[in-house]
């Protein structure tokens, strides 16, 4: 199955405290499409401006994403700018300059409509209403989104997640959407709006899922060099996303195997800045980190039933 996303594609300026990228390839459609790319088909619905580079676009195409669904209008294409710390789970925005992004209005090409497996990235959650009206039938949505529309479009928002398959946000978002400090309590309170899965992306701590009473935790991947997390949750998106896509297996075992490929293309995007890292990533690198990171979690069950876990 091929996935379409809806998101953003952008101009990022990113401070680290290993260096600083300006004006680098950005956006949460950008990240996630990538990601997904390494797994299956992937169809592209954005907007850019007229100082957007061709290069870039060329650089989507060279993935084999569909780019049809990618607009370009006069104006500047979004930009954000944002600064990290030594801690490197959450920036600081300096500056966001919306641009061509107020004026979009999601218009998917007919064949996208007929899509099997759609993913909502980050974008303002009317928006994202307007395309699960476009589609017809997907077998799996997913959405994203983040503290800005939970604090300014809560009601948007909500009829999002009663729409959708699987929510992904993170652990700060959970907390802010319910009022609730404990994840396991403010997951209950999401997923009774109407979704069936829940991923709660929680940085260098890893990942939860949760379904009905079903609870999955899985680490992020230990790494020496940090660069630059900035779109490593889209990234998880892309790959957890793009896994299920390739393998149709939306049952909990495959959706479990998605969440550690999700984790394992999480953890390639942050070692350098921008999308760096992925242009050079092979498929061999991300099996032999696949096989590293089930090592890494392998352990053998109580000695009384002697059973491998």
């Amino acid at each position: 199955m091929g996935i379409v996303v809806v998101g953003t594609v952008a101009f990022d300026t990113v401070e680290t405290p290993f260096g600083k990228g300006e004006d680098v390839l950005g956006g949460s459609a950008t990240y996630f499409s990538t990601s997904a790319s390494f797994f299956t088909d992937v169809s592209l619905v954005a907007v850019v401006g007229e100082d957007f580079p061709e290069e870039h676009v060329s650089f989507l195409r060279s993935r084999e994403i569909d780019t049809d669904g990618l607009v370009r209008i006069p104006g500047k294409t979004f930009h954000w700018t944002g600064r990290y710390g030594y801690d490197l789970n959450e920036a600081q925005t300096l500056d966001t300059q919306l641009n061509v992004l107020m004026e979009f209005r999601p218009d998917l090409p007919p064949r996208y409509r007929e899509t099997e497996v759609l993913f909502l990235a980050n974008i303002d959650p009317e928006l994202q209403l307007e395309v699960l009206d476009q589609v017809k039938s997907p077998k799996l949505v997913a959405c994203d989104t983040m503290n800005f529309w939970i604090s300014s479009k809560p009601a948007a928002l909500k009829e999002v997640l009663r729409r959708v398959d699987i929510v992904i946000i993170n652990e700060g978002e959970a907390r802010q959407f319910t009022g609730e400090a404990n994840l396991v309590k403010a997951a209950r309170q999401i997923m009774a709006l109407g979704c069936k899965r829940l991923v709660i992306k929680r940085g260098e701590y890893g990942v939860l899922m949760f379904a009905g009473d079903s609870i999955f935790a899985a680490p992020a991947y230990p790494l020496e060099s940090v660069f630059d997390p900035t779109g490593a949750g889209d990234t998880f998106a892309g790959g957890f996303m793009g896994y299920l896509a390739n393998t149709g297996d939306f049952t909990e075992d495959g959706m479990r195997q998605a969440i550690v490929f999700g984790s394992v293309m999480a953890s390639f995007n942050v070692e350098d800045f921008s999308l760096d890292r992925l242009k050079s990533l092979t498929y061999p690198e991300i099996e032999e980190r696949f096989r590293h990171f089930r090592a890494l979690t392998r352990f053998q069950g109580l000695a009384a039933d002697g059973q491998d876990v």
